[in-house]
């Protein structure tokens, strides 16, 4: 399975059935409306050949040779995937499909299913994606930025962000409060921000607090 850093590739949609006819059937669909699309019969074939690391989803058959497609969901969780799923469910297969999305799947599709339902959940699936992918580059952003940032500065920039007013600063530092503001603005400038909110933002980007 590849691994590569992407920049600006097209999303692509994974399909993965051993029924030929559908694999047929959906890649048809997505090429209809401009939409890159791969196909794979079994978990081997995508292992082999999907990239988990490029934008995208996936469209998983819970019924798949030799494996579930839930148990290969939580595989590729495992290894690291963080490609949304939807699930592709014959009708007596609907309790596993709503077990996949407690276990964090998109959605779940009943065959046979509308061409708009596969592309509504597509269209839910790729937006999800694409936001993760922006909140894990925001961070990256933002981690760069601290590593600009001098040992006292952080110190400064983590008194802040626990709320301590200037004067609290200086007391737990040992510093003056003049020196705390120079701190403070310098950190200001280093972490390009204008206010304290955006600021405090930022840090929640990596702190989650």
């Amino acid at each position: 399975m590849k691994r590569n850093t992407h920049e600006q590739v097209a999303p692509t949609v994974y399909l993965l059935d051993d029924d030929h006819s559908i694999r047929e059937s959906l890649s048809d669909l997505f090429l209809s409306v401009g939409i890159p699309a791969r196909s794979f019969g079994s978990s081997k074939e995508f292992l082999e050949g999907a990239d988990i690391a490029a934008p995208g989803c996936i469209l998983l058959d819970v019924r798949l040779p030799g494996v579930s497609g839930l148990d290969f969901y939580r595989e590729l969780n495992r290894i690291g995937s963080k490609l949304p799923v939807i699930f592709l469910t014959g009708y007596g297969d609907i309790p596993m499909g709503i077990q996949a999305m407690k276990d964090g799947a998109v959605d779940f599709l009943t065959k046979p299913f509308r061409d708009q339902d596969v592309l509504d959940a597509v269209t839910v699936a790729l937006a999800r994606d694409a936001a993760a992918r922006e909140a894990v580059a925001a961070t990256q952003d933002v981690r760069r930025l601290l590593e600009s940032l001098t040992p006292r500065e952080r110190e400064v920039l983590t008194a802040v962000n626990k709320g301590l007013m200037n004067k609290q600063i200086a007391y737990q530092l040992g510093i003056s409060e003049v020196t705390v503001k120079l701190h403070r603005g310098s950190v200001m400038r280093k972490m390009q921000v204008r206010t304290l909110a955006d600021l405090l933002k930022k840090m929640h980007q990596i702190t989650g607090t």
